[in-house]
């Protein structure tokens, strides 16, 4: 089988790959303790070719409207291949790449690419969308659910950011941007310098979150995890924030997950 799971090691670090599960990390495991939640919908998850919520599911490509299905009515959500099988292309003990060919409903042809490189106290997460054929725009993002608590205090979340989007009632960004507020969050934060969030289990283990990416949602709201997702652009970013994948330009984005041990 092309997409039966992967495990990566390295020093004390283990990652499983599951490529038929939506090509997500299914777990993270350092020193023996697990920092990702368990289950088929969890984990972390590739968000592509849209991040978030993409309003009442439609799209501009020029003058073209598209209509997806409501995913989470009445927008559609995390784009289309979380739950897709994916195909392994290569593998080693540290390293894996696998690629997922965009079908309907997403109506243009294209290729998903991920790669995970696993250190020992680092695992960096590459994807890309590329395309032969048509022009189109797309969004790239990640959505870990890091488990709340490891079995001692729960985690702090640690981060500065130059400013939060505000949410309307619709959980869309309106346009309009905020000096950031407390938590609890399901909000989007800008950050022009990279993502840079810290997740620190007191105790046991420090984590950061990175990208060169300037987008990243912050989600708190459920008692079992929390959410730290970089990505290329908002939530409802299609519309607002268009970028454009052609057949010369590939988007490519990249997270490194690193941690210390308290």
């Amino acid at each position: 089988m092309h997409n039966e799971d992967i495990t990566l090691t390295a020093g004390d670090a283990e990652v499983v790959v599951r490529p038929g599960n939506g090509g997500r990390v299914g777990g993270l495991r350092v020193g023996g303790l697990e920092l990702l939640r368990q289950g088929g919908k969890f984990g972390s998850f590739p968000m592509v070719p849209w991040c978030g919520r993409l309003r009442d599911g439609r799209f501009l490509n020029g003058a073209t409207v598209h209509q997806l299905p409501l995913s989470s009515p009445p927008h559609a959500i995390h784009g289309t291949t979380r739950d897709a099988a994916w195909r392994t292309a290569r593998t080693s003990a540290n390293e894996a790449v696998i690629t997922y060919d965009l079908v309907e409903p997403w109506p243009y042809a294209g290729r998903v690419t991920q790669v995970f490189s696993l250190g020992e106290d680092a695992l960096t997460l590459t994807m890309s969308v590329e395309t032969y054929d048509d022009s189109f725009p797309a969004q790239i993002g990640w959505h870990p659910w890091f488990n709340r608590n490891l079995g001692g205090d729960d985690v702090r979340i640690d981060f500065s950011a130059a400013w939060q989007e505000e949410r309307g009632d619709d959980h869309l960004p309106t346009g309009r941007r905020l000096d950031p507020k407390p938590g609890p969050w399901d909000d989007c934060f800008g950050m022009p310098g990279g993502v840079d969030v810290t997740l620190t289990w007191p105790g046991q283990l420090e984590l950061k979150v990175a990208s060169r990416e300037e987008w990243v949602v912050v989600y708190d709201e459920q008692e079992a995890a929390v959410c730290v997702e970089p990505q290329t652009g908002p939530p409802n970013g299609l519309n607002t924030l268009p970028r454009l994948v052609t057949p010369i330009e590939p988007l490519e984005a990249t997270t490194t997950w690193s941690w210390r041990r308290l």
